[in-house]
């Protein structure tokens, strides 16, 4: 008789990671301009800022990297939400992106037109944020500006056709273009911090590089997957099949905390998640979902970890 099949697939850490890259846009743009132009786009906490080039050119300027032409194909996202300037040439005046001239097609999406009557650019930008505790850590680790390149093998390829249905509903905004350059953007965003993992050394250190281990990203998986087990080192190292000491230790060196520090934070950061949400209804409600036999030890838990305690994160 056949064996019945393993209900859980194999991990893929940072799969499920890049999974949980669920974005909820703050607003969309595109950008008809002519040369010369500027605008300064104003620092948004807690969110990242794409810019991708659909014709023209384009000099990014930040206060953490040295300034970047785009060209068509080029995507950059300022990954912290800083403020930062676009222009069509070095010293172009930049008014801030407010004081433009803006047509509100949506709630969430406008077109800017703006500039000199040189030559064109055109850019679809926006500004997104990311709700879930696992994006919200990896969007933190990301350097504070990528800017990725269609240029050659299979990724770029993929990102190419995303940039041309982008760059034709830009074009021809047709009934429903709205909906769809927004969701091709976030498609984009994915792609190219993906392409950035691939492509740069250091996406192989620290946390990312624990969810690419063969031993600790399994463990970081499991915890992601239920967090309200009760986890021990002892139980996490017998899933990766290593001993307790030498997973404790492995774990503590790349993720950078101890193996049941991490279950604890990342259990509160899950349940400020839903409070902030209005998933749980009630304090009671998140200490059973995480597994804790009473109230009174889930928040002390919480306020340890958040600084605050569940009832003043409600009420806030």
């Amino acid at each position: 008789m056949a064996a019945a099949p393993d209900p859980w697939p194999p991990p893929d850490p940072l799969g499920e990671a890049l999974h949980l890259l669920r974005m909820d846009g703050a607003f969309y743009s595109r950008a008809e301009l002519t040369a010369p132009w500027g605008m300064t786009l104003t620092p948004m906490p807690r969110h990242l800022w794409f810019h991708v080039v659909t014709r023209g050119r384009v000099l990014l300027e930040t206060d953490d990297a040295p300034p970047a032409w785009l060209h068509p194909g080029h995507c950059a996202l300022v990954t912290h939400g800083d403020g930062h300037r676009l222009r069509s040439e070095p010293g172009a005046r930049a008014p801030e992106v407010l004081d433009l001239p803006l047509e509100h097609v949506t709630e969430r999406y406008e077109i800017i037109r703006h500039g000199g009557g040189g030559a064109p650019t055109t850019l679809v930008c926006g500004a997104v944020r990311f709700d879930h505790p696992a994006a919200r850590h990896l969007v933190g680790i990301l350097p504070p500006l990528i800017t990725v390149e269609t240029s050659d093998g299979e990724r770029a390829e993929r990102m190419r056709s995303t940039f041309q249905l982008m760059a034709a509903e830009a074009r021809a905004f047709a009934p429903g273009g709205e909906a769809v350059i927004t969701r091709l953007a976030d498609i984009l965003v994915i792609q190219a911090i993906r392409t950035w993992i691939d492509s740069d050394p250091a996406a192989r250190r620290g946390w990312l590089g624990a969810l690419a281990d063969p031993h600790v990203g399994p463990a970081l998986a499991l915890i992601h997957r239920d967090p309200a087990h009760e986890w021990s080192v002892a139980s996490l190292a017998a899933e990766c099949s290593m001993s307790r000491s030498a997973f404790a230790a492995r774990f503590t060196r790349l993720v950078g905390e101890p193996a049941m520090q991490y279950v604890a934070r990342w259990r509160m950061h899950l349940a400020l998640h839903a409070l902030e949400t209005g998933t749980a209804t009630t304090v009671g409600e998140l200490a059973h979902r995480f597994g804790y036999r009473s109230e009174a030890a889930f928040a002390r838990a919480f306020k340890r970890v958040v600084g605050r305690s569940p009832g003043a994160v409600r009420r806030a």
